[in-house]
């Protein structure tokens, strides 16, 4: 069992900016794609960044291109979202996740955290 675990999230005020964390003990985290997704109070979860096994190839959605910025630290094992220019809209749990591909599907991953919540303040 990979187990995932967030770290970062708080209270923001809109334009400001935030980094959020995603650890995991495994020795083979390397070997996974990874992601970020989040969820609003209400709405379905939605993709918001992915990663490569290698850290070369990374996938944004439309929504926060531009802004936040997604990387990895193998060695560490430890995914990233730096988040800037931050809006009320981006309010949301933030999930990291890890599986076979960085595409944009949910259904790409394997292995989820437990999420780590997110506020933009107008």
């Amino acid at each position: 069992q990979v187990q995932l675990v967030e770290s970062g999230g708080g209270l923001v005020q809109a334009g400001g900016s935030l980094r959020l964390s995603c650890a995991t003990s495994t020795r083979t985290f390397s070997s996974y794609a990874v992601a970020w997704f989040r969820q609003a109070a209400g709405k379905e979860r939605e993709f918001v960044a992915a990663i490569s096994w290698g850290g070369r190839s990374t996938n944004f959605a439309d929504s926060v291109k531009g802004r936040f910025t997604i990387s990895r630290d193998n060695a560490k094992n430890t995914l990233y979202l730096q988040m800037n220019s931050l809006k009320p809209e981006d309010t949301a749990v933030y999930y990291c996740a890890a599986g076979r591909t960085y595409g944009a599907s949910d259904r790409d991953y394997y292995y989820w955290g437990q999420g780590t919540q997110v506020t933009v303040s107008s």
